[in-house]
């Protein structure tokens, strides 16, 4: 899987949110976005898949401490289209993130809380365009 820019410093605590923009492969199979504290410590793997690891048109969450992956958690919208753009927001709570995608939110558990998302990364058949926090 190709891999995007990585950020580190982000400093996002809670109330804060992260926005980030994108342009989707044509032949698209699946990216994602991950973010957390650093590449071994992720509070949320967002991975939209088109047709990946037998997933057709699902979003599937995760948290990752060092090797070890929690439960998948899926989500049965999937507002993406190959060849689109994409905007996703998250935004940092205390026990969770809320995750914005076109037309639906959801709620994913912070269960490595963590307490400064610093780390963002970007991998798969998506082209960063923007990414902004505030």
């Amino acid at each position: 899987m190709s891999c995007g820019p990585v950020c580190t410093n982000l400093g996002l605590k809670p109330g804060q949110r992260l926005t980030v923009r994108g342009k989707i492969s044509p032949n698209a199979k699946s990216f994602v976005m991950n973010l957390g504290k650093d590449a071994s410590h992720l509070g949320l793997h967002f991975n939209p898949r088109f047709d990946a690891h037998g997933d057709v048109n699902t979003i599937v969450c995760n948290s990752k401490k060092v090797e070890e992956w929690g439960a998948e958690q899926r989500e049965s919208v999937f507002p993406f289209q190959k060849g689109g753009t994409a905007e996703v927001t998250f935004v940092v709570n205390q026990n969770d993130l809320t995750v914005h995608v076109p037309g639906h939110q959801f709620t994913f558990p912070n269960r490595l809380a963590i307490p400064v998302f610093d780390y963002f990364d970007t991998q798969g058949d998506f082209t960063l365009q923007s990414i902004s926090w505030e």
